[in-house]
Parts: structure tokens; sequence; C-alpha cells
């Protein structure tokens, strides 16, 4: 038996295939689609399209851009020996908020995973070497999540580039700040003892 509209379950199905919505929160979100005033509705349908029509990747740095480059690749100020790794354009994000890197990025958009089927040729490994091909690159900091997969990519990579005399560093990990060491696991502490810092 069939509780809403053919057309409500629809729109719940959609959002319900957004990462992280469940069939609750889908049906809240299309609940709350229904109860705007049609212009504003209007706004949010128009804000897509329009977001699939005009965002493509930055053909530099693979990051999203509605331009013909991204805004960091279009900044002449950035210092262009430098590229940080990352597996997604959030990722450019975080990074940017930090105020530090003034280097330049390389978005994978993913990493490899065989379990999940995904391997080197599925991401942008091959534009990140001819990129390096090109240029006067002297560092490349990998900065792919501490997990299984981000540590198999950033090895993968820096084997590639190993014989390009290409410095490769690994972002250090460590404790966050802010936390105590007694919740801290084993992995965390390791790689914090390996990556410590003079004083």
């Amino acid at each position: 038996m069939q509780f809403f509209p053919a057309s409500l379950q629809n729109l719940s199905d959609q959002f319900a295939r957004l990462p992280g919505i469940g069939g609750k929160t889908a049906q809240r979100l299309a609940f709350h689609v229904l109860e705007m005033p049609q212009e504003e509705a209007q706004a949010f349908a128009d804000a897509i399209l329009e977001a699939k029509r005009t965002v493509h990747t930055c053909p530099c740095c693979q990051n999203l851009t509605d331009q013909p480059l991204c805004p960091i690749c279009s900044d002449d100020s950035r210092d262009r020996s430098t590229i940080c790794v990352v597996a997604e354009p959030k990722d450019v994000i975080a990074m940017e908020r930090s105020r530090e890197y003034r280097g330049v990025y390389h978005v994978l958009h993913g990493v490899i995973s065989p379990l999940n089927r995904v391997t080197q040729d599925d991401i942008k490994i091959r534009e990140l070497m001819l990129r390096i091909g090109e240029g006067d690159v002297q560092e490349v900091i990998m900065a792919t999540n501490p997990d299984t997969e981000g540590e198999a990519t950033a090895m993968y990579i820096s084997r590639l580039l190993r014989p390009m005399g290409i410095k490769v560093t690994r972002l250090a990990y460590g404790v966050p700040v802010g936390s105590q060491l007694e919740y801290a696991d084993e992995v965390t502490l390791s790689r914090a003892l390996e990556g410590r810092q003079e004083m």
C-alpha cells in the first residue's frame, strides 16, 4: 500500500540517494521542500541545475570551479613548486582554512580502494604525473586521509615520484589539539612520536 503520492515518494527516494541521508531524513527533506513557497522551491531546483551546468574540474589541478581555471591556479602569488595532493575537493577547503599553505593543489577525486574496485586508473594520478613532468615541481605533499586507502594511495604515488627526484612528504599525524593522551589510540600515539619536532 502506497502512503504518499508517487511524486512525493520519488522526491524522497532521490534525497535518500545522497550520501549520509537515510530514509527518515529523506522523507523530512521531501516534506520540507513541499512546504516551501513555489519561488523558493524553484530557486532550489535552479541552483542544482545551475551547479551541474557550470561547475567542472580545473584543467590544471582537478579542483572544482566555474571558471576556466580555479581561483588557486589563477593566483600568481601561489608557490607552484609545491603541490599538495588531496583526495577530494572538500579537502582543499580544509587545507585553505589553516591559512598556512601557500602552494598549489592536485585533487585525485578518490583514493585507491581494491575493495570498492577503485584502481589507480580511476583517479587523477595520470593528470598529476603529466603536470609534474611539465613544471618545476620540487615537493609533493601527500595529504590523503590516514586510513588504509589513503596510505596506499600516498605510497603508490610516492613510488612513482621517487625516480623523478622530487621530494615527497606526508602530513604529520598525531594527537589533536585539545584532546587528552589517555583517549588516543596506539596508532595515533605512534604517529605523534614519529612526527615529533624540536621545541
